[in-house]
């Protein structure tokens, strides 16, 4: 597509062009149907079946089990760190969280207001620049679950292995999920909004096995639990359309590329040539501790605010945008979600390193 920039925000994210096509003529005519894809009603053969394979494609690309069940539902994920302590916990239960950036801190406040909560380890006090090692904290083994996030987009850490527990593990994967490939088993709920690595914001995608869907109690309103959604195919009432419509779109575009080995291959190759330039050009300094660093979202520093400010100034202007750090770290941020292109990668590069040359 002509005309489009570098969209480095750390979230809605930049989606791959071919999607972006293809949706534009389907919102207005679906494969000749005469009406667009927003019109049509959820219920209809045509769209049941869009949904049908959006939830294979899924299953297909993280390899899930059949005992577990793909839900599309809407609120985003901010719901979810409600909506998992609602459906498995209760009175007389507890369960382990691992306090590593502002969104596993929120699901703990959330958690709290439905059972007895351990935070088990945290990394606040340093600004949340690193993840626990194995062994940094214990989980007792009465828990429901292990809670955590598995990438962090503010401080830009990312778990490399994740947590081992006795206890099904539940992860809010929002943005990092179908960026590389893992073993699902050991996990309770995997759940994600999609405006990152999946397609538009709207549709939040939660994995969860068979033998939880069980554990919500009998008050629970109809809406919150998933045994609901999971009973009507995440049809029981509206779901986002569109968004579902979109994710589709985008595990084709996945599949195509080779699958999720491919998408890890071709993630860390981009998140490489970023590192690389902050640790060679003595002039930028990362947030994050070398060994857990993210693939997906790079925020790094420059020696003043001043010269931060200039710096996005001068992005902008060179169509690389969105590249403000969060106010909690200050600085620059890099999101190069699953869709970012290379190339885009290799500009921000090419002004890095001219920029310390003039500024340095």
């Amino acid at each position: 597509m002509p005309d489009r920039i570098f969209n480095f925000s750390p979230g809605p994210g930049t989606m791959p062009p071919e999607v972006l096509a293809q949706a534009a003529r389907d919102i207005v005519n679906y494969q000749d149907r005469g009406m667009g894809i927003i019109e049509m009603s959820h219920r209809s053969k045509d769209f049941m079946a869009i949904t049908a394979e959006a939830e294979q494609l899924l299953r297909e690309l993280m390899d899930i089990p059949n005992n577990y069940k793909v839900l599309f539902l809407q609120g985003g994920a901010s719901t979810q760190f409600a909506m998992v302590p609602m459906n498995l916990l209760g009175p007389g239960k507890k369960a382990c969280y691992l306090n590593t950036g502002v969104w596993a801190k929120k699901a703990i406040k959330e958690a709290k207001l439905f059972g007895d909560i351990d935070v088990a380890y945290s990394s606040e006090a340093d600004v949340y620049n690193h993840l626990p090692a194995e062994g940094d904290y214990q989980v007792d083994p009465a828990a429901e679950y292990l809670y955590f996030v598995s990438n962090n987009t503010i401080y830009g850490t990312q778990f490399h292995s994740f947590p081992a527990a006795q206890v099904p593990l539940v992860c809010d994967m929002s943005s990092d999920i179908l960026s590389r490939p893992f073993d699902i088993r050991p996990f309770g709920v995997v759940f994600a909004g999609a405006q990152k690595n999946m397609g538009p914001a709207g549709v939040t995608t939660v994995i969860i096995r068979e033998d939880l869907l069980d554990r919500a109690p009998e008050n629970l309103p109809t809406m919150f639990k998933y045994r609901t959604h999971a009973d009507n195919g995440s049809m029981f009432n509206t779901p986002p359309c569109f968004a579902i419509y979109t994710v589709g779109l985008v595990l084709k575009w996945i599949k195509k590329l080779g699958g999720l080995a491919a998408m890890e291959r071709i993630n860390r190759e981009k998140a490489a040539l970023l590192y690389d330039a902050i640790d060679r050009l003595d002039f930028y300094r990362g947030h994050a501790r070398t060994e857990c660093r993210s693939m997906m979202n790079v925020p790094f520093n420059l020696p003043t605010p001043e010269l931060e400010a200039k710096f996005i100034e001068e992005a902008t202007a060179r169509g690389l945008d969105g590249l403000k750090g969060h106010r909690s770290v200050g600085g620059c941020r890099a999101s190069i979600y699953n869709a970012f292109p290379r190339e885009g990668v290799e500009k921000l590069v090419e002004l890095m390193e001219e920029f310390a040359r003039k500024n340095g």
